[in-house]
């Protein structure tokens, strides 16, 4: 068999995040703990570049300026969308996720979703350092698959 490793090492990637600031304190967990596994994993501080956006709607059009530009070898979305008492929980989460997966899917550049969708902030603040540090992975894994293939 002609099985492809899994490859984290970060060393000369670039990346691009894009994250949300609605529901600051998790976005800003989740930025802490990507950051530094990114660094952990080999990526330079000045190849990291991050975009703040309003909300998780607006996160798929900054991705794809950013895959568009062929300036970065994976992309992570970062935020969290916590329900509240209406149907818009729904919407965001269904559209926020869809816009995300077109950009991949459309511009060829891996893009790791880290936009947390959850009942309550507690949830939210229990997962973002893990989910934060495995969207660093995730990116770093899918740039240099990609790379292989």
């Amino acid at each position: 068999m002609n099985i492809i490793d899994i490859n984290l090492d970060g060393s000369g990637k670039k990346i691009g995040i894009v994250q949300s600031r609605f529901n600051s304190d998790i976005g800003d967990g989740l930025l802490a703990a990507c950051h530094a596994e990114l660094l952990k994993l080999g990526v330079k501080p000045a190849h990291i570049r991050i975009a703040t956006v309003p909300g998780a709607l607006e996160t798929p059009l900054i991705l794809q300026h950013m895959a568009l530009s062929e300036q970065y070898d994976a992309l992570i979305a970062l935020g969290a969308i916590v329900r509240g008492e209406t149907y818009h929980f729904e919407v965001v989460a269904n559209e926020s996720a869809r816009g995300i997966s077109e950009v991949q899917l459309n511009t060829g550049v891996p893009v790791a979703n880290a936009v947390l969708t959850t009942e309550d902030d507690e949830q939210a603040l229990a997962r973002m350092s893990i989910k934060g540090t495995e969207a660093a992975q995730v990116a770093i894994e899918m740039a240099n698959l990609v790379r292989a293939l």
